[in-house]
């Protein structure tokens, strides 16, 4: 499933600095949700992952050890150790492990290039998180937490149901 057309049309369009800017907090956030997300990596901490979705002119460049995300255009995106390329929303539901990565690359809708062993390493620890985005991301919303948290479960319950 990909994410409607007038949407990719705005975001595409922001400055970048404003979409470098909220996905740093929000990687931070993740961060500070689930701050042994990069333990399981060992030696693999130092790759540059490239997660490219394919219906946005974006590129997130995620850098373990220095735990730091970069965003760039997708032109401009630096070369990275491995990468994986799909859709948003797909992007999404694998991060929060409600999809099965094994089936949407077979089927074809995930690319994944690059440092093989790398990215099992990164699967292995995601998998072991349990992100929950709506849930870990519903504190930056402040007095608005309870309705961001549950507006958020609702685009992805439909989000989900377009994937499967």
């Amino acid at each position: 499933m990909l994410l409607p057309r007038p949407l990719t049309l705005v975001i595409d369009r922001l400055p970048l600095a404003l979409v470098q800017r909220v996905i740093s907090q929000v990687f931070n956030r993740a961060l500070q949700q689930h701050p042994d997300l990069f333990d399981r990596l060992g030696h693999e901490a130092d790759k540059r992952f490239c997660f490219t979705p394919s219906d946005l002119d974006l590129a997130f460049i995620v850098h373990p050890v220095s735990r730091s995300i970069r965003v760039s255009r997708k032109s401009r995106a630096p070369r990275c150790d491995a990468g994986v390329t799909g859709p948003m929303l797909t992007l999404l539901a694998l991060l929060e492990g409600r999809i099965d990565g094994d089936a949407v690359f077979f089927s074809r809708s995930l690319a994944v290039s690059g440092d093989m062993e790398a990215m099992l390493a990164l699967r292995n620890a995601l998998d072991d998180c349990s992100f929950d985005l709506p849930a870990d991301l519903a504190g930056m919303a402040g007095p608005l937490a309870g309705p961001f948290r549950q507006l958020a479960e609702l685009v992805r319950q439909r989000a989900l149901a377009g994937l499967v």
